[in-house]
């Protein structure tokens, strides 16, 4: 196979975004309180400037999202049907738009301090409102604009066909799902859960590798681990805790698949027939030298200004109106049982030996924040945040984060999804990751600290 030609503009097209993108999202750069990324550094500006109306705004996007969401329900699928987008957005299952009008309540009541303290006290509402949905507000702003630098301009494509060989034998899993993967670990779990899920159906993932993938790739993203550790207050160790998150869930990666429940998922396609995958390297390739060419056949693909900000437009509003609500709503729930019942302490009872042997400060606080991980991925970093010890916080947060499995998004989203797991598969996994990763973060927590 000859190798095309490709002019010098195209071959600046998969450069330039790329490394512009890596840039935003993977280089530390150095400020007062330690090293972070740029993203962090514009997120935090934002923050800074519109402090005192980032809670009203937050508000008034909740509420818009409900009722844009009820007047889609009333008008049926239809009402939206030429711009798709918006389509997605407000329509979605009666579950949502149930959640969504409640977090509008929730988001008024908190706003202006109505109905019992509860609702609105300085450890529930006023928390998620006042403090982390300002996070959520300026994260989304610039991760969600810049993402595409990541996504369009060939840079998945050049590692997917690098990872091939090594997708395999490790995850059992085919190449191309090394971009989903990806896709999750830079945008968003969302993505990649949506991702599998879409190349589930076209039958290019078996139902065990669609499970696979499904529960075990679709990461929380860098943006998200950002907030999560933000947080707990240690910021300023963004890049060692990301490097033990990916650590603790690499291991659980090469675990997970192996053992039950994944491992007895059958290994056929959606249709019960073969599905037709090409992974070879065509001849006078090598996988760095294919990988380029489709990362510049990709590139070219790229040729508007316009669509690049729309899409990141697009990706700010799925974020800020796809997952807002839920914190808000599962959230202040999961807060108010957390602050005012026993409910996560009983939970977490049976995790105090085990945290006391490994010698974690504050075993009985933490442990009330191990598996309240299984409604939200924020709410252990929100309970945990007012422990004493950093240790303690950098556990809880790295923890919540390998967990994967939240209801409120990921979880929620694979039951949604044509993904072949149940309820009750999610519930295990979820437990089996907690126990395959709580010893190798505790680990590595002992060793930085």
């Amino acid at each position: 196979m000859k190798s095309k030609k490709y002019a010098l503009s195209d071959h600046l097209k998969f450069i330039i975004p790329s490394l512009l993108g890596v840039f935003l999202f993977m280089t530390p750069v150095p400020t007062d309180d330690g090293f972070t990324i740029p993203i962090a550094v514009l997120a935090n500006w934002v923050q800074d400037v519109l402090a005192n109306q980032l809670s009203a705004i937050m508000m008034i996007i909740i509420v818009i999202t409900a009722i844009m969401t009820v007047i889609a329900k009333i008008a049926g699928q239809a009402a939206f049907q030429k711009t798709p987008f918006f389509q997605q957005l407000f329509y979605v299952s009666a579950f949502w738009t149930v959640t969504r009008v409640l977090a509008a309540i929730f988001a008024v009541m908190v706003y202006f301090q109505l109905g019992p303290e509860a609702v609105y006290g300085e450890s529930t509402g006023q928390m998620l409102l006042g403090d982390l949905l300002h996070v959520l507000f300026a994260v989304f702003l610039f991760a969600g604009l810049f993402l595409p630098l990541l996504m369009n301009f060939g840079l998945l494509d050049l590692f997917g066909t690098l990872m091939t060989k090594i997708m395999r034998p490790l995850f059992k899993l085919p190449g191309r799902s090394s971009i989903d993967s990806l896709a999750s670990w830079i945008g968003d779990g969302t993505i990649g859960v949506l991702l599998t899920s879409k190349q589930y159906e076209d039958g290019y993932y078996t139902k065990r590798e669609a499970a696979v993938i499904g529960t075990t790739f679709s990461v929380v993203s860098i943006t998200f681990t950002l907030v999560v550790i933000d947080q707990v207050g240690l910021i300023n160790m963004f890049v060692p805790f990301y490097a033990t998150v990916l650590i603790a869930g690499f291991i659980a990666a090469l675990i997970m698949p192996r053992i039950p429940p994944l491992s007895r998922k059958p290994n056929t396609y959606i249709n019960e027939a073969e599905g037709d995958i090409e992974e070879q390297i065509p001849e006078g390739h090598n996988s760095l030298t294919f990988g380029y060419q489709k990362a510049l056949d990709q590139a070219k693909k790229e040729s508007s200004v316009w669509k690049f900000f729309k899409e990141g437009g697009q990706n700010i509003l799925d974020m800020w109106m796809g997952v807002a609500p839920v914190v808000m709503a599962f959230g202040l729930v999961a807060l108010v049982i957390a602050e005012y019942t026993p409910f996560f302490q009983w939970l977490g009872v049976p995790f105090i030996p085990l945290l006391e042997v490994m010698q974690v400060p504050f075993a009985e606080a933490a442990s009330e924040t191990i598996l309240v991980g299984f409604a939200d991925m924020f709410l252990p970093a929100i309970i945990g945040s007012s422990i004493d010890a950093e240790i303690t916080r950098f556990i809880i947060a790295a923890l919540s984060v390998t967990q994967l499995i939240y209801m409120s998004e990921v979880g929620g989203l694979l039951l949604g999804s044509k993904v072949p797991v149940s309820f009750k598969d999610l519930f295990i996994i979820f437990l089996l990751r907690t126990l395959i990763t709580l010893p190798i973060i505790t680990l590595i927590a002992h060793i930085i600290f």
